[in-house]
């Protein structure tokens, strides 16, 4: 009975042992039949909307492929996987197939039939995977983890699991894990279905791809989760980039998470939360952005525990191999193979979601931070906040990037302490404590002295940036002026201060990148320095060596490079961060941040404007020493509909008081100025937006079509709109710098009539136009006015007048004011109606009126006995006539270059070929190459060397094993040391020499190039693509070299333990190949695209940061912000998927060469003991535990390589311009003082801009005599301006020569011919610096001449702020020191008042009596004292003679301008 009992008790204990399981199989058997039986009598199939659901069926079969694909695969691989592993037990091992086995391959085949037969059914009925399908997964999921968990902790550690009796763990086993794991996220409602569950009548009517039409929909955020895991979201992207040139329309849109609108409102709305004392902006980037931080911590974690996997299991791999025998069964070799193989896989999968993740948070702070800083930008008062623009682009283009970046380091911050704590259990466990502190020791050494390299690294750092930032600057003021500089034949001597600011960065640059060589060598020499430590500590206590244990210590060491030289990269990048952090918090955290722009409106209000007493001041920074620049002593009450004139003399302060008026200066005490209704501002200084015309005008209102043409009409515009190509649908460049002064003048003043505005700020608005157009827009304005009245009246039942407030230099447009304001010295010291105020015969006006009336005299006498000529009764209105302008002729070209043009196609060799010859000729290459070569044998052999010493105990001495292998580790780190230095020798020069080529070539350039390519071009390839070039992409390129030697000799080392690894490599490199041609057609254009859409954004924001007064006045902040919004969401959205295309190749080559990797392990273990060396065996595994990632490395970096050599072809695209004739012709040199006389000739002049665009100058021929003054007149456009650039041969003639003393000037050296000639262009320019400095830029003049030529132009220092006229002074005494024989003066007191115009003529004519000087000028009395008068009319000379000669003839052009002149003058000087 007891007997019985016991077997009954075994029995018992093998039934719940083994037959549970075989029980559990034969149960799903019969519930797999059991539903197939069942749903075989089901009605499955409904008769009507078949069509429906095949298009919907379609529509789905893409965003669930791994739902539909990946489930049968899993399934079905196995079934195959049992079915395969049965027979061959059955005839290879010659053994009994066990009824376990046959269960669970019967159950596996049987899930997989029902899995088929389902799976149309399940997609198109979205409905659910079978209940009973769902169980089996989870259970085999169960079953799996449990199997294979128990098997690693009793094979892998000492403990043993007694307890119960498991089941022997098959090879299969181990397979069934990770594909049951799968299945079972399948069977998530979200992967098995098509979307989110719709009621019928929910459901659209129309195909899902209609309705994508209208509305884009980002390709990422409808993906499925197995879709995101291997990025197959970005197959229709490359499909099409496969097929076609990308373009941005084919992008899909960024996912609503990285779009900036939501990105900037959480942001904001996390710092609205925080308080202003406590205000961080990283606190606030933590509260808006944690859910996507920690999914990515915890990938981060994931990636970092498996790949000490690796490293843990090499020695029991070691051993197995040194301890096996032939007749050894091959179960415990073959699992570790797969543990290998499924560690590896988690570390890829982890490894590529944690840089895709934080890429994704980076581009969310970028694109917050972009938005934040621009709209804040907008509304604060920068002046108040003490921000330039040059800042502020910085922050947008280097803060903000910084800040993006950083999240790419943020988790290594906690990942680092992580990693060598790791590193140490793993040692503890191989080697025991001792050798473990000694690694720790000598790790904390390496980190140590790692640190002062890592600090100077930072301080080095930012020499350079603060050497980038000065160089920056000085190109962005050079390339603003190089119309000026090429004139005066300045361009060299600026362009070798520029190259002194480029020395100074190289000098900084040059520390950085040899200490940047002392840190890669300590990174590559530090696994040298932890082994020989932590051997030689092992060899001190005895502890045992075997090639197990060493192999695994090696493996971990190199595994320990990443944090030791993570540590001072990560304290460099955190240093960098917080300065970034800082300086954007500065501009988003200011103590005038409450201080905003805030243009309310007031209650209704009889009043237009009311201001009341108070000071205002430019400069805030300084409470003590202050001085105001506007002080209103009265309150001035001005009514709706007065027109309000301002007047005074250059310095008084007109434009101040209007900027006060607006808001946009400090006020330091008084009450604030209340303007009632909406505003609209025209300033001095034109600010046209890149756009058309009709934009310009528009300026965000909407199109009334009949208002519109009385605008355009009222603007003097509609002649000029005949002219250009596509009226006014022509691109206007940047600047507005193809368009006449006074064509951007009357654009920007129909931008302020068309808006329809209540109060009116004109600010001197007619200074750039010639007379007949002046009196014309000064009456049109009037006229519009009134239509503006009735208009509202008629739609609107609003009845409303329009109050001016306008500053003129032109007296004769005040009588038609209500109000004159008189300034002085930043006081209004007269105001009053213009009766009252000219009947003081001791004010301020009066005394600007006598300097008129001198002018109106001079013309007056010039005009002598031809006064019934010109009496102002017998003329009437001329029509104005808008000749072809520079402007006009090259619309289309200008149309064309506004974008960028992009290269298409692979990079050229030689691109690569030129980069690489660079420097020394390439003669360095090889030596860096023997380098490497040498460095990684020499690794490679001290590796084997160790391993096969401890193989046998006793087969060398410990002292002759430390001798070898610190010799061998030795060499290695000589050859690196020498590697890094060569490397940044070389890097230095390369990037010098490209530098010196760009920049000499752009120098060189027309100004035909500078005025059709917007300034934010050239500067993107003088900063962003240089600095690529300077500190990335020759790392980046020798370290794709580095790296394929690395991979050559691990494949070497491979294929010589095994030679049949060899045929698997080939295979594997050629699927990597066509990857990486796969991917890169791709990868390219988006590469390109990331260049290209950030130009825009920084455009937008310089372009904005100019003209942000007229927005702020406009009200047109919400759509400048809209604007950037778009721009940054463009540039986001190519960002991501540039990003995530790096990441679909790397996943999948990770994936190829983890399977490589797992079959060189199997083939490992299969062969017998006899055919492999277990060190050499164990050293090809250690090796190859870097594989798949070193492998991804390659084919990424050699993608990223072409992406980033796309800099390197920019930066060549800039050295190949066309250049303008040379400066200097030997053979043709001029005399040391030519010209000495003056005398200038045009024979048969023809000009025009481009061989297939008309002539503008046409036949021109006549005679300057020597010392004669002559003024150039015509209306706008009549090419004034063409024949003055003719002189200077900024555009050579088409036909016909220029003399000048005889000698042709076409084939003189351009730096002979312009150092000779003085010339005080339109646009009045100073350079940053002293008044000193920008007299005498290249310093030749002694402090005493520059005294008395200011002292002539009557100037004196003014604070920061100087009007256009002060500095067109300056432009005038920065031309009378040169003391030249040939001046032209293009406009040059435009924008001076009356008084100071006189004063001006009067010294021009003292100082240049010996001099040819040239005039080109609008104002009457600044040519009508000329000895000749030149009139020009659509490139034609039709008049020339003396002035006293032309006024005889009452019906020439010349006399039509005076006549207007003294029609609109006399009768005020009547009342006088």
């Amino acid at each position: 009975m007891l007997q019985a009992g016991f077997k009954f008790y075994g029995v018992l204990e093998r039934f719940t042992m083994e037959f549970a399981l075989e029980i559990a199989n034969l149960v799903f058997c019969i519930l797999f039949l059991s539903w197939v039986l069942v749903d075989m009598f089901k009605n499955r199939r409904q008769s009507n909307a078949r069509e429906t659901e095949i298009i919907l069926g379609n529509y789905g079969r893409s965003s669930n492929f791994y739902s539909r694909i990946i489930t049968p695969f899993c399934s079905a691989i196995m079934s195959t996987f049992y079915l395969s592993y049965g027979l061959y037990e059955l005839f290879w091992c010659q053994k009994t197939i066990s009824y376990s086995s046959i269960s669970t391959t019967l159950t596996w085949v049987l899930s997989t039939i029902i899995l088929v037969y389902c799976r149309d059914k399940i997609h198109k009925d979205n409905k659910k995977w079978p209940l009973v399908l769902i169980v089996w997964w989870v259970y085999s999921l169960v079953f799996y983890l449990v199997l294979v968990t128990c098997y690693i902790i009793t094979h892998v550690t000492s403990i043993s699991l007694q307890i119960i009796d498991f089941p022997k763990v098959e090879f299969v086993d181990f397979l069934g894990f990770p594909l049951s794991l799968l299945l079972c996220f399948n069977a998530l409602p979200s992967f098995c279905t098509l979307g989110s569950q719709k009621h019928e009548l929910e459901q659209p009517l129309l195909p899902p791809q209609v309705e994508s039409s209208t509305e884009e929909v980002s390709a990422f955020s409808n993906s499925s989760f197995w879709s995101k895991i291997a990025f197959s979201w970005l197959n229709p992207l490359f499909r099409t980039g496969r097929t076609q040139l990308l373009e941005l329309a084919d992008i899909p849109s960024v996912p609503v998470s990285e779009s900036a609108e939501n990105a900037s409102s959480l942001l904001e709305e996390s710092l609205r939360k925080q308080k202003i004392n406590a205000f961080s902006l990283p606190n606030a980037i933590f509260c808006s952005m944690w859910r996507p931080l920690l999914t990515n911590a915890f990938f981060a974690g994931a990636n970092t525990i498996a790949s000490y996997m690796g490293p843990l299991l090499i020695t029991h791999f070691v051993n197995y191999l040194s301890t096996k025998a032939d007749d050894t069964s091959y179960h415990d070799g073959l699992t570790l193979p797969v543990v290998f193989f499924i560690a590896k896989c988690i570390e890829s999968v982890s490894q590529r979601q944690w840089y895709f993740g934080a890429s994704r948070i980076g581009i969310r702070v970028r694109a917050a931070t972009i938005a934040l800083v621009y709209k804040k930008s907008l509304n604060i008062k920068l002046f108040a906040v003490g921000q330039s623009n040059g800042k502020i682009i910085n922050l947008i283009n280097v803060d903000a990037e910084r800040l993006g970046d950083f999240f790419l380091f943020v988790h290594r911050i906690w990942l680092l302490p992580l990693q060598v704590c790791l590193a140490l259990v793993i040692l503890y466990v191989n080697l025991g404590a001792a050798p473990a502190i000694a690694a720790l020791s000598s790790t904390i050494l390496v980190m140590v002295c790692n640190t002062p390299l890592a600090s100077r690294q930072e301080m080095l750092h930012s020499k350079i940036m603060e050497a980038k930032d000065s160089r920056i600057k000085a190109t962005m003021e050079t390339l603003k002026s190089m119309r000026v500089l090429k004139l005066h034949s300045w361009e060299t001597s600026f362009m070798e201060k520029l190259l002194k600011f480029r020395e100074t960065e190289k000098s900084w640059l040059s520390k950085y990148l040899y200490t940047c060589s002392a840190i890669a060598f300590l990174f590559w020499a530090s696994p040298t320095l932890v082994s020989v430590v932590t051997f030689g500590v092992c060899i001190l206590v005895k502890t045992p060596l075997t090639s197990g244990t060493v192999l695994s210590a090696l493996a971990t060491f190199r595994i320990l490079q990443e944090p030791i030289y993570n540590l001072p990269e990560l304290i460099s990048m955190i240093a960098q961060t917080r300065v970034s952090v800082a300086r954007i918090e500065n501009c988003l955290r200011d103590e005038d941040q409450m201080k905003l722009l805030a243009y309310r409106k007031y209650r209704a209000s009889s009043l237009a404007i009311d201001v009341e007493n108070g000071e205002y001041s430019w400069d805030t920074s300084n409470h003590y020493a202050r001085k105001p620049t506007i002080r209103i002593s009265e309150p001035l009450k001005i009514e709706k509909g007065c027109k309000v004139a301002v007047c005074g003399s250059v310095g008084s302060g007109k434009s101040s008081l209007l900027c006060s008026i607006l808001g946009e200066i400090p006020r330091i005490s008084g009450r604030e100025i209340k303007v009632y209704g909406e505003k609209a501002y025209v300033p001095q200084n034109s600010w046209i937006q890149t756009g058309t015309v009709r934009d310009n005008i528009l300026f965000g209102k909407d199109m009334n079509k009949k208002f519109y043409e009385d605008v355009l009409e009222a603007c003097a515009l509609n002649k000029d709109l005949e002219m250009w190509t596509d009226a006014d649908m022509c691109i206007v460049g940047e600047r507005g710098i193809n368009l006449s002064g006074g064509q951007k003048q009357r654009i920007q003043l129909a931008r302020a009539i068309y808006s329809n505005a209540d109060v009116y700020f004109l600010d001197d608005p007619f200074s750039a136009v010639d007379a007949h157009t002046g009196a014309h827009l000064f009456k049109a304005i009037n006229r519009t006015f009134s239509y503006i009245f009735c208009l509202c009246k008629a739609l609107m039942q609003i009845l409303s007048d329009k109050t001016v407030v306008y500053i003129t230099h032109q007296l004769e447009f005040l009588d038609a004011a209500d109000i004159v304001l008189v300034m002085k010295d930043g006081k209004i010291v007269q105001s009053g109606r213009y009766e009252e105020l000219i009947s003081d015969p001791n004010g301020e006006l009066i005394r600007q009126m006598d300097a008129h009336q001198k002018s109106l005299e001079q013309v007056n006498t010039n005009n002598g006995e031809h006064n019934s000529a010109v009496k102002p009764s017998s003329v009437s209105q001329p029509e104005l006539i808008e000749e072809n302008s520079p402007c006009s002729i090259q619309y289309d070209k200008l149309a064309k270059t506004n974008e960028e043009e992009v290269i298409r196609g692979r990079v050229d060799w030689n691109v690569y070929s030129t980069f690489i010859t660079a420097a020394y000729r390439g003669g360095l290459v090889p030596v860096i190459l023997l380098c490497q070569v040498l460095f990684q044998g020499l690794q490679m052999g001290s590796s084997y060397w160790i391993a096969w010493a401890t193989e046998e105990e006793g087969r060398v001495s410990h002292k002759q094993l430390m001798i070898y292998f610190v010799l061998l580790s030795g060499g290695s780190c000589v050859f690196i040391l020498g590697r890094t230095m060569f490397l940044s020798t070389i890097a230095i020069e390369t990037a010098q020499q490209m530098f010196l080529s760009m920049i000499k070539s752009v120098f060189r350039a027309p100004i035909s190039f500078f005025d059709f390519t917007p300034s934010s071009r050239i500067l993107s390839r003088s900063s962003t693509d240089q600095s690529t070039v300077d500190m990335d992409i020759p790392y980046r390129l020798a370290g794709l070299v580095f790296a394929l030697i690395q991979l050559l000799s691990i494949i070497f080392l491979m294929s010589h333990v095994a030679w049949q690894v060899f045929l698997i490599f080939v295979a594997v490199i050629a699927i990597s190949c066509w990857y990486q041609a796969y991917y890169i057609t791709t990868a390219r254009e988006l590469a390109r695209m990331v260049g290209i859409r950030k130009a825009p954004i920084l455009h937008h924001f310089s372009e904005s940061m100019v003209g942000a007064p007229t927005i702020r006045c406009f009200n047109q902040e919400g759509r400048f912000h809209e604007k950037v919004l778009s721009l940054v969401n463009d540039y986001s959205r190519v960002t991501f998927h540039n990003i995530a295309a790096m990441e679909w190749l790397s996943v999948r080559i990770n994936f190829l060469f983890n399977l490589v990797f797992f079959i060189v392990l199997v083939i490992l273990v299969m062969l017998p003991r006899s055919a492999i060396d277990p060190s050499l065996s164990g050293l090809a595994a250690t090796y190859g535990l870097n594989m798949n990632v070193l492998q991804a490395w390659i084919i990424w970096n050699l993608c990223n390589v072409e992406n980033k050599m796309i800099s390197v072809e920019r930066i060549l695209d800039f050295t190949q311009l066309p250049s303008e004739a040379p400066l200097v012709l030997d053979d043709c040199r001029p005399e040391l003082g030519w010209p000495s006389e003056g005398f200038i000739q045009f024979e048969n002049l023809h000009v025009r801009y481009s061989p297939d665009s008309p002539m503008v100058l046409k036949g021109i021929t006549c005679t300057i005599p020597a010392k004669m003054k002559v003024g150039v007149v015509g209306r706008t456009g009549s090419g004034k301006s063409t024949l003055i650039q003719a002189l200077f041969r900024v555009v050579e003639p088409s036909n016909g020569r220029i003399l000048i003393d005889g000698i042709d000037v076409c084939k003189l050296g351009l730096q002979d011919l312009r150092s000779r000639l003085s010339i005080i262009p339109q646009d009045p320019t100073l350079f940053q610096g002293t008044v000193r400095t920008n007299l005498d830029p290249l310093e030749q003049h002694s402090d005493h001449e520059i005294w008395e030529v200011l002292n002539k132009c009557h100037v004196a220092e003014d604070g920061e702020n100087w009007s256009v006229g002060q500095r067109q002074l300056v432009c005038l005494a920065r031309v009378l020191l040169q003391r030249r024989r040939i001046l032209v003066l293009d406009e040059a007191t435009a924008s001076v008042d009356t008084a100071t115009d006189n004063m001006i003529q009067k010294t021009v004519r003292e100082q240049t009596s010996g001099c040819t000087v040239i005039t080109v000028a609008h104002r009457i009395p600044t040519v009508i004292d000329n000895d000749l008068v030149l009139v020009l009319d659509q490139g034609k000379i039709i008049e020339y003679d003396t002035p006293a000669e032309l006024l005889k003839d009452g019906s020439s052009a010349f006399s039509k301008l005076v006549k207007e002149f003294l029609r609109r003058s006399s009768k005020h000087f009547d009342e006088i």
